[in-house]
């Protein structure tokens, strides 16, 4: 086969040229765009107005790799609850930025809480629901002008849920005159993109920087936020948060998320991304976090933590023991994540190997940084143990797992070590 050279290499095509955007204050502020690394962000869903139980919500998204964190401020209760929440999460030792989610009346809470408009790092404003008619430019306005005087940046999210109706209408009733007239899901689309950046410019001319401007766009259908955000993309440069409104529970959440955010983001398009799952009932709220870092992870845009490559299983691997001692290996490697960050530079990048038997165990295992061949079905009782793609021991018995514990170890030591500073 042939290769052509003009074909673009493998791999993301470049990112987006887009405004950058500095979100929050001193060492903890944020860049989002600008050639900045793709951001993480999530959403609190406690009662904001109380103030332990958000701060501790808060806290949870941040460890988990929330790198800002929105919060609902819907009544005075709420707003007057952020400065507490931000002196919470100071003593607790999170530094996050915090935005705040605005909706009807975000102009009328803003006003009246001033210290809740100075302790937020970023509002978020609906354009859909900002203000209805003759009241929508003025409360827009205020919201941008205090934003101004704060020196906040501002996301204008619209949402298919809560679409500027007036906008839709026009652009309706302008389609049924045309003499090719498009399909209704269309013109939605196009108001969508209307909606945010008819906003965007009003924000300018009220005097906002455009580099204090995040647009987003949220569907809930793949193939819908897919070709709005291309969309948006062509005729902007505004920076822009990614995310599939209302995405689900379980696994249909995670990949109708990992499946829209994956293509956009291989495009070149996207400069903060959320994964906006249903929780299941008493469920882990930081299950977001984690596959929006998965997401950025598995396409190579940025590393958080060491990757395990684990065998599947068929019917060569009857044994559990890979699959327990690849379990083992991955809550290890979380648990000692903290101190390596600290002391050992680079360590996301480590790529380690966990394999089940002699059919791709042994090329797996070269192919990672460190890896390990565990044996199949009616295979000798043997573990090869294989780094930098050299095998360099064979592991055999009960000890095992503690065994390759500590090869792991020895190995990030040996290759990240002396260019950190050692934890306290």
């Amino acid at each position: 086969m042939n290769l052509d050279e003009s074909e673009p290499p493998f791999g993301p095509v470049p990112r987006r040229a887009s405004v950058g955007v500095r979100v929050g204050r001193g060492a903890s502020a944020l860049t989002v765009g600008g050639g900045a690394p793709i951001a993480v962000q999530s959403m609190t869903n406690t009662d904001t107005a109380d103030v332990e139980a958000t701060a501790r919500q808060v806290a949870a998204l941040a460890r988990a790799g929330s790198e800002f964190v929105r919060v609902t401020v819907d009544r005075d209760e709420a707003a007057a609850a952020v400065p507490h929440i931000r002196d919470r999460l100071a003593a607790m030792g999170v530094a996050a930025p915090l935005v705040g989610d605005f909706h009807y009346i975000g102009h009328k809470l803003l006003s009246e809480h001033p210290a809740c408009a100075e302790a937020l790092d970023k509002y978020r404003i609906n354009p859909g629901n900002v203000g209805f008619k003759r009241k929508r430019d003025a409360q827009f306005g205020t919201i941008v002008e205090i934003a101004i005087r704060n020196d906040k940046c501002v996301r204008i999210g619209a949402n298919w849920g809560s679409l500027d109706q007036e906008l839709l209408t026009a652009l309706m009733d302008a389609n049924a005159l045309s003499a090719r007239p498009l399909e209704a899901r269309a013109v939605m689309r196009e108001a969508m993109v209307q909606s945010a950046l008819l906003s965007a410019a009003r924000a300018e001319e009220i005097g906002l920087e455009r580099d204090r401007i995040i647009l987003s766009a949220k569907v809930s259908a793949v193939q819908d936020l897919i070709t709005v955000y291309r969309m948006l993309a062509e005729r902007s440069d505004y920076a822009l948060h990614l995310g599939l409104t209302e995405a689900g529970m379980g696994s249909k959440g995670v990949v109708a998320s990992s499946a829209a955010l994956g293509v956009l983001l291989q495009e070149g398009i996207g400069d903060t991304i959320r994964v906006s799952l249903t929780p299941e009932p008493g469920g882990d709220r930081t299950l977001e976090v984690k596959v929006a870092r998965e997401i950025l992870q598995t396409m190579g845009f940025r590393a958080f933590a060491p990757q395990v490559a684990a065998c599947p299983g068929c019917g060569r691997t009857t044994s559990t023991v890979f699959q327990e001692l690849a379990r083992e290996i991955e809550v290890y490697l979380e648990e000692a994540m903290p101190a390596w960050r600290r002391q050992y530079p680079g360590v996301e990048a480590l790529e380690v190997a966990v394999m089940g038997c002699i059919v791709n165990g042994p090329g797996e295992s070269k192919r990672a940084d460190i890896g390990i061949s565990l044996p199949g079905t009616g295979e000798a009782p043997a573990a090869p143990v294989f780094v930098d793609g050299v095998k360099t021991v064979t592991l055999r018995g009960s000890t095992i797992a503690a065994e390759f514990k500590a090869l792991v170890a020895d190995y990030v030591e040996k290759r990240f070590g002396g260019r950190g500073v050692a934890a306290e």
